[in-house]
């Protein structure tokens, strides 16, 4: 028996316009889309249906598996306390950023990273989770473990996306050696003379292992078929680099130098959405919307808040001229999942995955009122 579902009365988001009109979901998939009100089915009462979202970078697992200093919770219930957040803010796909490369200084280990990566496989196989999850993973480069945790997600099929980062003083985002101490001295809780030789120890680090971890990274990456991203690239030599080991995304470029430079190398550049909400960066860095405004910028990631990234999404779409609804839509579905390979969704298109969010924009702050991933409805 064939599963069909009518959502109708609905301001619908497509790629280059809103319909008002109905969908028709069969067998979790977009089966129609057409103008005007139809007498069955659930009635949006005019509320925006938009796609489901599609998250490319959240370090918000991690909190929750880790929430105090030596406090450690349930991998599993972990996993899904972040998955309902995740769900309930309208993302239907996510990429879990996971740590690869801790160091002696890291507050949790690479066995413990690896324990999070199996309860959310765990999660996948046995269907308890409302998302679409897939890993990512964030390799620090600096690190001298870095190589040896990548080694624990060998054979990985859930390894869809790697990041290399270095966040050594004087590297990329904290060029700036007064906002490297604003960052990790407060959160260290470090003297000056301790600070000092922290520094100089993750200077060391990465004169000796960032090279060399960077071209192993990207050669695995690139004979398993993984999507590639740089971070924090702040020049356009560091661009230059991305583009010789085969970058596909440019995550966080600090400087509109090393954007447009992304840009016009083809990569799909992706910039946080709270720098969105916030009006800039927390490291002094960039703003995102004046990326946005020129031009340079294809994807949004919630980083740390996930409701942030359908938030920046219609704040992009009210207030920068630019840009219009469907276009601030795209960079938080189609085009992160285009950048992932991630052809069967992004979009509310007949025959893509019924992955939807339906949105009541209440004083300027849209509110998710009902998500479906594949026709089911999950939050």
């Amino acid at each position: 028996m064939t599963a069909e579902t009518v959502l109708s009365n609905a301001r619908i988001v497509l790629a280059d316009e809103i319909v008002d009109g109905s969908v028709v979901i069969r067998d979790g998939l977009v089966a129609d889309v057409s103008p005007g009100k139809v007498a069955s089915g659930e009635d949006f009462g005019g509320d925006y249906l938009i796609p489901g979202l599609v998250e490319l970078h959240t370090d918000h697992l991690e909190g929750h598996y880790a929430p105090r200093p030596k406090v450690r919770w349930n991998p599993l219930a972990a996993v899904l306390a972040h998955d309902a957040q995740v769900a309930t803010s309208g993302i239907t796909t996510v990429f879990d950023a996971l740590r690869v490369g801790l160091g002696e200084d890291a507050d949790i280990d690479a066995a413990e990273v690896r324990h999070l990566a199996d309860a959310i496989e765990d999660g996948v196989r046995k269907d308890r989770l409302r998302a679409d999850h897939f890993l990512h993973l964030r390799c620090e480069v600096s690190a001298d473990d870095c190589l040896e945790g990548f080694a624990l997600f060998d054979g990985d099929e859930r390894v869809r996306l790697v990041s290399l980062m270095d966040h050594a003083p004087g590297q990329r985002q904290f060029v700036n050696l007064e906002n490297y101490a604003s960052y990790y001295q407060g959160k260290l809780k470090l003297t000056d003379e301790a600070f000092k030789a922290f520094c100089q120890k993750r200077m060391n680090e990465s004169a000796r292992n960032s090279a060399r971890h960077r071209v192993a990274l990207s050669q695995a990456c690139q004979s398993r078929g993984i999507v590639l991203a740089s971070h924090d690239d702040a020049t356009a030599e560091h661009v230059e680099e991305a583009i010789g080991q085969g970058i596909a995304v440019a995550e966080f470029p600090t400087t509109l130098t090393a954007a447009s430079a992304s840009k016009r190398a083809g990569m799909g550049v992706l910039m946080g959405a709270p720098n969105v909400v916030r009006g800039g960066s927390h490291s002094g860095n960039v703003s995102a919307r004046e990326l946005a405004e020129r031009g340079c910028l294809d994807i949004l990631s919630s980083d740390y808040i996930p409701f942030s990234l359908i938030q920046s999404a219609f704040f992009l779409g009210e207030v920068v001229d630019q840009i219009s609804l469907p276009q601030a839509v795209a960079m938080v579905s189609r085009n992160p999942a285009a950048a992932t390979g991630l052809d069967d969704r992004g979009e509310i298109a007949i025959g893509k995955r019924a992955d939807l969010v339906r949105v009541r924009v209440d004083e300027h702050i849209p509110v998710v009122r009902s998500v479906w991933r594949e026709g089911r409805r999950v939050a």
